[in-house]
């Protein structure tokens, strides 16, 4: 069941999480009463300030639900492909801004789940298989699932992949990495839309799906 958007009272803050070599900065938005918290991992050559990921965000919240859009990268960091392909220095990053997030006082009541665009899906999942029941949902946008293979079967945080129906590649890797988890699994290609869901309804239909997911399984 599609939720209801309503307008929520949002507090919305900048943070930043200090870990040893770098601080990352991120923008943390909980609307009141939120019972779950969801963390988004970009794909490379993205940050925080994603227009997509940031519309997804909005919806989420006005579904409910807590948002943390952060970069896994310093600008420095960015520039290098070889780093904003290296997964593992990405997971790493996730699951130190993870073990923040389960510190803070306002954000301990609410269960945690991972949105991960392009390589940042990847990194969503090994995250989520090196956190544990602490994770308790997953949402892939476009997402390379398959760079994180080795960790897909062990994955345990019901899992939605979505993809473009006009993302031929995509959909292929994704239809591979479908095959491979064992956790509660959905995979849904939306009609007419190419990698980045730039046609006119497509993001909404992203941010629809991806809300009911997170309901369902972040919700006591």
């Amino acid at each position: 069941m599609t939720p209801k958007n309503t307008k929520r009272e949002v507090d919305e803050q900048v943070v930043r999480i200090e870990l040893d070599k770098v601080t990352l900065e991120g923008s943390l938005a909980m609307p009141a009463g939120a019972s779950g918290l969801v963390l988004f991992a970009h794909g490379s050559g993205s940050s925080r300030l994603s227009p997509r990921n940031n519309f997804v965000a909005g919806e989420l919240r006005k579904a409910g639900l807590a948002t943390l859009l952060m970069d896994l990268l310093t600008r420095s960091e960015d520039t290098s492909y070889e780093t904003r392909f290296d997964i593992n220095l990405l997971a790493e990053r996730l699951e130190a801004a993870t073990d923040w997030l389960s510190g803070r006082i306002d954000a301990k009541a609410a269960r945690i789940g991972y949105f991960g665009a392009s390589t940042g899906a990847a990194a969503a999942i090994q995250a989520a298989v090196s956190m544990g029941p602490v994770i308790g949902a997953v949402v892939s946008r476009g997402g390379r699932p398959d760079l994180a293979e080795p960790y897909l079967e062990r994955l345990t945080a019901p899992t939605l992949l979505i993809v473009g129906g006009r993302d031929d590649v995509v959909i292929e890797l994704n239809r591979k990495a479908y095959g491979m988890l064992k956790s509660k699994k959905e995979m849904v290609i939306v009609p007419g839309a190419t990698h980045l869901f730039e046609e006119p309804g497509a993001l909404e239909e992203v941010a629809l799906l991806a809300a009911d997911w997170f309901r369902k399984y972040l919700h006591p």
